[in-house]
């Protein structure tokens, strides 16, 4: 397990995350549409998983919309946010907000959480993803994995984009 922090407080996740040089786990998530979203649609492209609790949250919608600006210049590559919100809710507020640069995704019916170790197991918000940034090449090769030490901030953007350099 991986350990991260609310408040201050120590927070474990459910496993173990995947690590520089490991391949990206297929997943299957719902999109807007309620459509599947699937690893597959993203092949041969360089990919961003935007992993966090949930797009309510000030920072996490933040992040979404971080990450919006930044693939509208990344060449060859998906940014895939990704929460346990419905998606009715995650396509609310990308239509509120304008966000149309990156796809966003829900694990609420979804093994994701659990294949890559993510799933929060104390805390308040105890079952929902930890804030997490994983990068990928185009053959799936994971570059840049960032568990967030304290869930109330933001990932390290600058670091994410880098590793796509």
């Amino acid at each position: 397990m991986a350990i991260t922090h609310f408040l201050g407080e120590e927070t474990p996740t459910s496993g173990d995350l995947p690590k520089v040089g490991d391949k990206l786990i297929d997943f299957e998530l719902v999109g807007n549409d309620m459509n599947p979203v699937n690893l597959a649609d993203f092949k041969g492209k360089r990919i961003v998983l935007n992993i966090f609790p949930s797009v309510d949250t000030g920072i996490c919608a933040s992040s979404v919309r971080h990450f919006n600006e930044a693939a509208a210049k990344l060449d060859n590559t998906a940014v895939v946010c990704i929460s346990k919100d419905l998606p009715f809710a995650l396509g609310r507020f990308c239509g509120a907000e304008g966000i149309d640069n990156v796809t966003t995704a829900s694990a609420f019916r979804s093994m994701f959480g659990e294949d890559y170790g993510i799933v929060l197991e104390g805390s308040p918000i105890k079952g929902l993803l930890a804030r997490t940034v994983i990068v990928a090449d185009a053959d799936g090769t994971i570059l840049h994995v960032q568990l967030v030490d304290e869930i109330k901030t933001e990932p390290d953007y600058e670091a994410a984009l880098a590793a796509l350099q």
